[in-house]
């Protein structure tokens, strides 16, 4: 198969949003964010990726989206996460919101070049550090699936650390709930 990774920013975006509604939904529907989504919601989510400053690197086979990796600066989503970076300058933070990737397409290396083209981003922009969060799940959570493993080593050999005290909450609902549960979220961040 021969992938394709395009960088996709403003209006070059908006044919792709629903093909990464989608892949979103399949995505983080497995462990260990079990997040039963809906298409309604993720266009609303997505419309943050639409201003100047937002990036969506995409993973094409063909004319298929199979995975993406988004990122905007901080301020953009203070209101979620500004208390976990509180006294920081969030103008000097890129936030890596998220990396989804079809199964079947993982262990290519994909990872690494997702991290690159948003670092790159980031630099452009003048950022000085990078960061993403990862929903914290104990480990004897009933879903957790036997050998599930975490991508801790993977972040930590980019040079990304868990950054003390920055735990942010936010809420979805679980596959086979009735309704969103808050869930902790630990930052990770380098400077780049």
């Amino acid at each position: 198969m021969t992938l394709r990774i395009e960088t996709l920013r403003g209006d070059a975006l908006a044919p792709h949003l629903d093909a990464l509604a989608r892949l979103r939904i399949a995505v983080f529907r497995d462990w260990p964010y079990l997040y039963d989504g809906d298409m309604d919601y993720e266009r609303q989510y997505l419309a943050a990726y639409r201003p100047p400053g937002a990036v969506v690197v995409g993973a094409f086979d063909g004319a298929e989206m199979v995975g993406a990796a988004t990122a905007a600066p901080m301020e953009r989503h203070a209101e979620d996460f500004a208390a976990a970076f509180a006294g920081e300058d969030l103008g000097a933070i890129y936030y890596l919101a998220e990396s989804v990737l079809l199964p079947a397409f993982r262990g290519q290396g994909l990872g690494h070049r997702f991290f690159d083209a948003r670092e790159a981003e980031a630099r452009a922009l003048g950022r000085r550090r990078a960061a993403f969060c990862s929903v914290i799940r104990p480990g004897d959570h009933p879903a957790r699936p036997e050998g599930a493993r975490s991508h801790d080593a993977f972040w930590r050999g980019r040079g990304y650390a868990p950054v003390p005290g920055a735990v942010a909450h936010f809420s979805w609902r679980d596959i086979g709930d009735e309704a969103p549960t808050e869930k902790p979220l630990q930052f990770w961040a380098r400077e780049l």
